[in-house]
């Protein structure tokens, strides 16, 4: 089973950069795009971020094979509600939201009757909208399929291969699973982040521009986390809000420990944590899921590089 027709919905940093992977690495496969802006479409269609970018939803999975939701975790159920009259039956239907349960239950809803396979591609950028995608997005990145226990395994199977022609990785995984895992490896980070800037942007005995040119190293690095879509972020914790919050209390549980061994001075205990979280950083590089070059491979301009 292949994919020939390719139909992407929100064509912001991950659906667009889908479309240019697509072109690039699966050139035999047509691609249809819509995103409900129409800024956003016509951006894309300038940077031909797909074949054809379409006026409606319906019109860009008329003839698809495999239709794949770019939008928040909170829109998935809308945009599965505008696209169900016209999808095909034999088309398969996935996403790329970081929340997995949810979207299984909002499309399962939505579309009754139809193929879903929830994927996550564990890629981004703080970067978003039509000029944030470029195809090398998901080379050596991870992306975790949470298929449902009736799923078709030869549909599995071929978005296992859409996956690793596009450069990722593809683990399978239960939804739950999934949801516990990313409350920890990236929605708690992000939350922290967040929390960090505004709490520095609310400070009374620091001014803001103090903070802005004091920002080297940490706290620069924090910023460009909380710089991400708000829209995105919102909806992914209201919608993996228990693990999330499980997460949360054994942090916070952490975070006490250590402020204790502050307040003690027991630096016995300060040293072995962040001996052995010194650890888990140089395991990722050694994953190749980050640049061990200094200051993370940034340009002597401090730009990130794509």
């Amino acid at each position: 089973m292949t994919f020939k027709r390719v139909a992407i919905i929100g064509l912001g940093l991950l659906g667009g950069s889908i479309g240019l992977a697509v072109r690039d690495y699966l050139p035999g496969a047509i691609t249809t795009g819509y995103d409900a802006d129409p800024a956003t479409r016509r951006r894309a269609a300038e940077r031909g971020l797909v074949a054809t970018v379409c006026e409606t939803a319906a019109a860009a999975v008329r003839n698809a094979d495999l239709v794949i939701l770019c939008v928040p975790v909170g829109a998935m159920a809308a945009a599965g509600a505008e696209i169900a009259a016209a999808l095909p039956l034999h088309a398969l239907v996935s996403d790329v939201g970081s929340s997995k349960q949810a979207v299984a239950e909002a499309l399962a809803v939505a579309l009754p009757g139809h193929a879903v396979i929830p994927a996550h591609p564990v890629a981004g950028t703080e970067r978003s909208g039509a000029d944030a995608g470029f195809a090398a997005l998901f080379q050596q990145r991870w992306c975790i399929l949470t298929p449902p226990a009736d799923a078709d395994p030869a549909q599995v199977a071929a978005l296992t291969d859409f996956w690793e022609a596009l450069g990722a990785h593809v683990e399978i995984m239960e939804a739950a699973h999934h949801d516990r895992v990313l409350a920890v490896t990236s929605h708690l980070p992000h939350l922290i982040a967040y929390t960090i800037v505004g709490t520095a942007s609310d400070l009374e005995t620091v001014t803001q521009g103090e903070v802005i040119k004091y920002s080297a190293g940490g706290f620069r690095d924090f910023t460009r986390i909380a710089a991400s879509d708000p829209v995105m972020w919102r909806d992914v914790f209201l919608t993996n809000k228990d693990a999330v919050l499980e997460m949360l209390q054994r942090f916070s549980e952490d975070l006490t420990a250590l402020q204790r061994a502050i307040r003690v001075g027991d630096g016995d205990q300060l040293f072995d944590h962040f001996s052995r979280t010194r650890a888990i950083r140089r395991s990722i590089i050694e994953q190749g899921q980050d640049d061990a070059r200094p200051d993370f491979g940034r340009s002597d301009h401090g730009d990130e590089k794509p």
